[in-house]
């Protein structure tokens, strides 16, 4: 197999460890927790996972523990360090025993459930050490829920020995980990299971976890890619770059990268939701601004707008809402009739504040939301192309202004997404040290007859070695609310808060950037070099925590 010079480079590094990890531990026992919301009901669905202590790890005595074997999954979709978890969680349960072994499940919680694994040995490791991607063994986004899957799963651990399984995810992966965790307890089975904090879009963070994995190297991938727009930006000038950015149900992305790279215009769907604001609303901000720099004689900037945008415009789900109703109820009658008619059909079939707001989306994107449902018959919003959608309407806008002598400047427009390239990069320094860290973590979790457990490593803007690492119960993460109809347990998401540090940072020289061409030029990920290049945490995290 070929190697580039930097996967050769990389497969040598060492990720750093927090110094309570670097030898022997004891696990400290903190005070019992409880969920963050809905006590009583989170109490009653997980009698034994619920209001276990927090722990922290501190050096102890060297103990000897028996052989065991432990299970690895890798759930949802792929962030970058995934790999270092299962090297950390490798290393940690080779120092417990040699004879420990660790059994990799194919192709996600699946794998789980359809008997497919393989052993992690150390030369499959030391392949994927410092490596991005989740390609070790595959990921996928089966949902462990029913009984008959836990049980399924059981069999194989059983089977090969399996005393602790570890579950690398996001929010729904980490619950499912947390019901699962649950099932075996209450029917004694002997397996612990432990969760490990993922996402690119950094919405599973909270006290305890302070940020997800994966999201340093996108944030930082995508503000590469957004620097070299703005410099191309600033030498045409002649464009605005429209650049949609993954994200769906938080907009933390759109805001790291706002801060490294300082934009023209970045869109906060957070704040858009708080703001009541409309579509037309955030049409009008941008097109005042897109006047404003050309009646100085900049024709061109760059606007960042989070992939969730849509579904937080109050007026917006108000409209979908109606339509999935609408549609689902007269599916039949709208596909019997004339393309050309369909939308004059759904407007006079809307209340009239829906029908106005259909009636003045474009075109496409008003086939988008009546023709492109899923499988449950709802409106497919991640395929609405909304970089182009306020585009178009800005450019309707400004024509319309423009005869009214409000806009005398030119307007084109360019579009992108920065999606998928930001999932697999080779991960930073950071997210290599902090997964590794996760991964180690999680074994000590392990070794600690500890279940329901998320592995977790904080005070992350100091050095490595001063990491703090431990455990905290996912049940206190929890709180209920509607999926598909029915209440149920899931792990809060994290929002962009407006009150907090990070967006008051932004919010405070937005205007400035917008007026100016104040673009920043972050480059690519540095490896090797000086420390303030190599291993700086997110603009996020250091302003959260006031460094």
């Amino acid at each position: 197999m070929t190697k580039s010079a930097l996967q050769i480079a990389r497969a040598a590094y060492q990720p750093k460890l927090p110094k309570a990890l670097t030898g022997a531990v004891v696990a400290k026992e903190g005070e019992p927790t409880q969920s963050v919301a809905d006590q009583e009901e989170i109490k009653k669905l997980f009698p034994n996972t619920y209001g276990m202590p927090l722990i922290q790890f501190v050096e102890g005595e060297a103990k000897e523990f028996a052989p065991m074997n432990v299970g690895v999954i890798l759930s949802g979709g792929q962030a970058p360090g995934g790999h270092n978890v299962i090297s950390g969680l490798f290393d940690g349960i080779k120092k417990l025993n040699p004879a420990n072994k660790l059994y990799g499940f194919i192709l996600g919680p699946g794998g789980l459930v359809d008997h497919n694994y393989m052993e992690l040995t150390a030369d499959i490791i030391d392949e994927y050490r410092n490596t991005g991607g989740f390609d070790i063994i595959g990921s996928g986004r089966t949902k462990l829920e029913k009984e008959e899957q836990f049980e399924k799963g059981y069999e194989i651990l059983k089977e090969l020995g399996i005393k602790a399984l570890v579950i690398i995810g996001g929010d729904d992966s980490n619950t499912n980990a947390c019901v699962l965790a649950e099932y075996y307890a209450a029917k004694n089975y002997g397996v612990q299971v432990i969760g490990c904090p993922k996402t690119i879009d950094g919405d599973l963070k909270n006290d305890m976890i302070e940020t997800s994995f994966g999201f340093d190297t996108a944030c930082k991938t995508y503000s590469e890619v957004i620097g070299n727009i703005e410099r191309d930006c600033n030498s045409a000038r002649k464009y605005w770059h429209f650049i949609k950015l993954m994200g769906r149900s938080a907009s933390h992305i759109a805001l790291e990268c706002a801060l490294q790279t300082q934009p023209n215009i970045c869109i906060i769907s957070e704040e858009v939701e708080a703001k009541n604001m409309s579509l037309d609303d955030i049409v009008t901000y941008i097109a005042q601004v897109v006047a404003d720099r050309a009646a100085a004689g900049n024709n061109f900037g760059t606007v960042l707008i989070p992939e969730g945008l849509i579904e937080f415009i109050p007026a917006m789900k108000r409209l979908i809402a109606e339509l999935n109703d609408f549609l689902a109820a007269n599916g039949e009658e709208f596909n019997s009739i004339k393309r050309s008619k369909q939308r004059e059909y759904i407007i006079s079939k809307l209340s009239p504040e829906n029908a106005a707001i259909y009636a003045s989306l474009p075109e496409g994107v008003a086939r988008q939301l009546s023709l492109d449902r899923d499988p449950h018959g709802n409106v497919q919003v991640s395929l609405i192309e909304t970089e182009k959608l306020l585009s178009e309407m800005v450019a309707i806008k400004l024509a319309a202004w423009k005869e009214e002598g409000k806009f005398v400047g030119k307007f084109a427009a360019q579009h992108h997404f920065f999606g998928y390239e930001g999932r697999c990069a080779a991960p930073s320094n950071f997210d290599a040290d902090y997964c590794y860290s996760l991964g180690y973590t999680a074994s000590m979790l392990i070794a600690n007859g500890k279940t329901g457990y998320m592995s977790s490593v904080r005070n992350t803007t100091a050095p490595a070695a001063e990491w703090i690492a431990g455990g905290v119960p996912i049940t206190m993460m929890m709180n209920m609310e509607r999926r598909h109809g029915e209440m149920k347990p899931v792990i809060q998401k994290a929002l962009v808060k407006l009150d907090g540090a990070p967006f008051k940072a932004f919010a405070a020289v937005r205007d400035t950037w917008a007026k100016e061409t104040a673009y920043v030029y972050p480059g690519p990920i540095q490896y090797f070099g000086p420390t303030e290049v190599c291993d700086q945490a997110t603009k996020t995290l250091q302003l959260e925590q006031g460094k």
